[in-house]
């Protein structure tokens, strides 16, 4: 004769909740690893003035009233650039960390970029050591559990 119909309807239920669970967990684990990845404002600053400095950027710091009232007007922690006679000019606002201004031209920028893509592609390599490493050390851990060869005697 089959189950009751209130049993048929749960199975219905419980299938399709087993349909959506994994895409919902997996959104859900992206989403934690999403913010737990996302840099503070200090640490942004923390991270771009070195590479500025290091590329010939000047600190301009904003020791008067009118100049700090300036950096609050300006984008802060993005660099930007302005044309002024005919030649780019390059800025980055910090009002979080040293509460000044960086700025420089474009060879300055163009230093900075070399210097950003290198500290990248360490980084990237640095990665890619890392889930090497990480994978040996499973393979490792695979062979661990796999019964040796049999010895007969």
């Amino acid at each position: 004769m089959g189950p009751p119909r209130l049993i048929r309807g749960r199975r219905r239920i419980f299938s399709g909740a087993r349909r959506f669970a994994a895409p919902f967990a997996i959104a859900i684990v992206a989403s934690l690893a999403g913010c737990s990845l996302q840099e503070t404002p200090q640490q942004r600053a923390e991270r771009i003035e070195p590479m500025l400095a290091a590329a010939g950027f000047h600190m301009l710091a904003a020791d008067t009233p009118e100049r700090i009232a300036e950096t609050q007007r300006l984008t802060p922690l993005k660099l930007r650039y302005y044309i002024a006679n005919g030649k780019p000019h390059y800025w980055f606002n910090d009002p979080v960390n040293c509460h000044c201004v960086y700025v420089g031209g474009e060879k300055n920028y163009q230093q900075y970029e070399r210097i950003r893509l290198s500290q990248q592609a360490a980084r990237q390599e640095a990665e890619a050591a890392q889930m090497n490493e990480q994978a040996a050390e499973q393979e490792q851990m695979n062979m661990m559990l796999w019964p040796g060869p049999f010895i007969m005697y």
